[in-house]
């Protein structure tokens, strides 16, 4: 297992007193952590971070192959009846910021209104620093910007979620509204968006899901930490800055962090214990994130689902999917790996494995993890906390703990399809254009406007009215010197 701190094995700071603990805890772990390193504290960044058995890595081993071998029809009903059931806890991270992008909270990026061939073709020449053309982009995307449904790409997870679900209780049979009603999830934001957010899902009815089960949590950001006068401190005259999605998991076991609100935007906030006992209610809890475009075609996925159910019963907290790297745009991330002194797999973060390239990281975490039975690794992750590791931005001290690294905490099972298909998230200007294609393949699913429209009302209508207008003014005013365009 990986090297726990001094402060985990003493439990000297518990995360369960709430959130101005996490502050002392960040502070004790700093001076555990760089102990002896007084200055250039940047020269040392990799050094400290770097995955202790970093040297005794080798291919992942034995990983468990998921096909039509693996599972039975009684295990994929099953999987179907824990959604019907409301059984199944989803968490959506959606804190993130478009920092390459420059456009703000994720969630709120609406491609069809605020991009435009054009743009994009700017926005990925200064990543790319050689000229990107209109007409690339366009045979890239499969469609202009202005063609989609005006939807922020929160709208669209939240939505393509609650379609998917409607559209199972269809076949099965059961009260579409009901089976929406029964869902459990979390929601969590960032301080500067997550007002105009919690009014968006009031606004659009909360997407169909009953608000007495939708959670949300506001993610922390924290100053900068430096030495001074020999003692580590938060320097105030730093930027905030969110400390990764490890801190998103250990936020979740504190008290007054996670809250429920009404349709005028009263909150109410739950001790730790309580979101404890609805985790306990739940036979699975998937981890998304909104940034993985696979999603906005199939929400759930019901084969990864009944494995992780069929898993459980073997004492299994955490599965781990391995796809392959796109070797087009090659991207960090969780690499899978064994560790033949652990004598286990086990997944390390991009900035844990010192000299290894994008390029050479064979097999990712798809970042879509389930939790089996997910009281029990929430317990653990409230009593140990996670490895701390850090990053250096502007001369501060940042943490970023990994929500992967819960798989040293628990019994997890590492799996893969019988057909590695690469990653396809929405992380760079590189990727805007696999983002248009994708929003259009959910467009074009059957019944989805109409659904989406059921949902949002009449304001999807007149918004998608004024971007047909304005695709018409656009081309009309094109003249035919200008006949590349698009082309």
């Amino acid at each position: 297992m990986m090297q726990q701190l001094s402060i985990n094995k003493k439990e000297k700071a518990p995360l369960s007193y709430g959130y101005e603990n996490y502050i002392d805890y960040c502070l004790q772990v700093a001076k555990d952590k760089l102990s002896g390193v007084v200055s250039n504290i940047e020269d040392y960044e990799t050094n400290i971070n770097k995955y202790e058995n970093m040297d005794f890595l080798q291919e992942p081993k034995n990983i468990c192959l998921l096909d039509e071998k693996c599972l039975t029809k009684s295990d994929i009903s099953k999987a179907c009846k824990c959604v019907l059931n409301g059984k199944l806890f989803s968490e959506h991270a959606a804190a993130g910021e478009a920092t390459r992008l420059g456009m703000g909270t994720k969630y709120l990026i609406n491609i069809a209104e605020d991009l435009s061939l054009e743009k994009t073709a700017e926005i990925m020449t200064g990543e790319k620093s050689s000229i990107v053309k209109p007409g690339k982009v366009l045979e890239k995307a499969g469609c202009r910007p202005v063609e989609l449904l005006p939807l922020s790409l929160g709208s669209r997870h939240m939505l393509q979620f609650s379609y998917d679900i409607h559209e199972l209780a269809k076949k099965y049979g059961y009260d579409p509204q009901n089976v929406l009603s029964r869902q459990h999830m979390l929601i969590v934001l960032n301080e500067a968006t997550a007002n105009k957010i919690i009014r968006e899902f009031i606004n659009n009815r909360f997407f169909g899901f009953s608000n007495e089960n939708v959670l949300f949590m506001v993610q922390k950001a924290y100053h900068g930490i430096n030495l001074v006068n020999g003692k580590y401190v938060f320097n105030k005259n730093t930027p905030k800055r969110l400390h990764n999605h490890g801190q998103m998991a250990m936020q979740q076991t504190m008290d007054n962090q996670i809250f429920k609100i009404d349709n005028k935007g009263n909150r109410t906030f739950l001790k730790s214990n309580e979101f404890g006992e609805n985790l306990k209610e739940m036979n699975d809890k998937i981890s998304y994130n909104i940034e993985d475009l696979g999603y906005l075609t199939a929400s759930i996925d019901y084969e990864g689902l009944a494995l992780a159910l069929k898993k459980a019963e073997h004492g299994y907290r955490m599965l781990m999917e391995i796809v392959g790297n796109d070797s087009e745009n090659p991207q960090k991330g969780g690499m899978a790996a064994f560790d033949t002194l652990s004598g286990k797999n086990v997944m390390i973060e991009s900035f844990q494995l010192k000299g290894i390239e994008n390029h050479e990281i064979k097999y990712l975490n798809k970042n879509f993890n389930h939790y089996p039975k997910p009281y029990d690794s929430w317990l653990l992750l409230k009593k140990h906390g996670l490895n701390m590791p850090i990053a250096i931005k502007d001369g501060a001290i940042y943490f970023q703990p990994v929500q992967g690294d819960i798989n040293f905490l628990v019994k997890t099972e590492f799996f893969k399809r019988k057909k590695l298909k690469p990653i396809k998230s929405w992380k760079s200007p590189e990727t805007i254009p696999l983002a248009i294609k994708y929003m259009h393949m959910q467009d074009r699913q059957k019944g989805f406007k109409e659904y989406a429209e059921s949902i949002i009302g009449s304001r999807l209508s007149c918004s998608r009215t004024s971007c047909y207008r304005a695709l018409s003014f656009r081309l009309t005013m094109k003249s035919k010197n200008n006949n590349n365009y698009g082309k």
